[in-house]
């Protein structure tokens, strides 16, 4: 998988994700991917001070990423 389509597939979940967090005040953008094994995501509005908002991270966001980019080793949050 291209650079360009690991990129699409990532935002491809984050899309899928998203109306999750919107219903809930929050939302979700793509900060970048390192070495094409790493997704850094920002948690933004209500996410950003939600008290689960790490299991959100791991079990929504990092599964669904996997979903659509197996090669995917992990996802963290970034502020």
């Amino acid at each position: 998988m291209t650079k360009e389509e690991l990129q699409i597939n990532v935002e491809k979940a984050l899309d899928e994700i998203r109306p999750f967090l919107e219903s809930d005040g929050g939302n979700i953008s793509l900060v970048s991917i390192d070495e094409g094994k790493l997704v850094k995501v920002r948690l933004e509005g209500a996410c950003t001070d939600c008290h689960v908002n790490h299991m959100t991270l791991k079990a929504g966001v990092e599964t669904t990423i996997k979903k659509y980019a197996p090669q995917i080793e992990q996802v963290v949050g970034v502020s």
